[in-house]
């Protein structure tokens, strides 16, 4: 792994008299998957919402390809190749998978057809069906609705949309959260298609186990700071939980 695809340097962010990012520095490399982690209220949503566009930083940089960016919106982010899943997966549960997948991105029938509004949705689903398959996403068929799908196949799909169209980075926040150890299972999966691909992953997370199982680097953030970013081979779940919590002497 060499230079950084994705990185902030020294960004602050405050709200008022309140910091809740102070000079924080992190870096994604192509091809790597980085762990956020930290307590309720270090600034980890804060942090997504600045790498995402939703917010922009008081001061410090932001860099992709190791050119400076200032996002305007998510929108100037998702044209870059930054896609963002949050706790909220944003699937439309009576719409099929291939739908869901080209959610905002419909294509239209060729010709007078797409003039007059008419979908291309047997296209659409062969390439939700392709792109999905490509992350090793095992959908029965991606013109089965959302509805009919287990809690974790959602997820895998909601993921599997996010890598079929970034091109830089996707940021994953807690998207375990409520599912069994078989769901879950399935989305870590997913996440290491998307590595395998050569995306920057950010996969924020309390489920510490799972940041442990599938990231390469673990960055921990307490109070608005980077207190901790080292290998993931350096934690175990013990001293990952102590860094957290500052138990342990960063």
């Amino acid at each position: 792994m060499t230079d950084a695809l994705y990185e902030v340097r020294n960004i602050s962010k405050n709200y008022g008299a309140v910091t809740a990012l102070d000079n924080v520095s992190m870096k994604v490399r192509a091809g790597e998957i980085v762990g956020l982690v930290g307590d309720n209220g270090a600034g980890k949503s804060t942090l997504v919402k600045c790498l995402s566009g939703v917010h922009q930083p008081s001061s410090g940089e932001i860099l992709l390809d190791g050119q400076e960016r200032h996002w305007r919106s998510p929108h100037d982010a998702i044209q870059a190749g930054i896609e963002t899943l949050y706790q909220e997966s944003g699937l439309a549960p009576q719409l099929s998978v291939g739908a869901n997948v080209f959610l905002g991105r419909e294509e239209m029938k060729p010709g007078i057809l797409g003039k007059l509004g008419f979908l291309a949705q047997k296209s659409m689903d062969a390439r939700a069906h392709a792109d999905l398959e490509r992350v090793g996403i095992a959908v029965p068929s991606s013109n089965r609705s959302i509805a009919q799908l287990s809690g974790g196949q959602r997820q895998a799909v909601a993921i599997g949309r996010a890598v079929a169209w970034a091109s830089k980075i996707i940021i994953l926040d807690e998207p375990t959260n409520h599912l069994g150890a078989r769901q879950a299972g399935e989305v870590l999966h997913v996440m290491r298609a998307a590595r395998d691909q050569g995306l920057g992953v950010i996969f924020i997370s309390h489920t510490l186990p799972h940041v442990l199982e599938v990231t390469d680097r673990i960055v921990v953030l307490r109070l608005g700071r980077v207190v901790k970013d080292a290998p993931t081979s350096t934690f175990d779940q013990e001293s990952l939980l102590g860094t957290i919590t500052g138990l342990i002497a960063d």
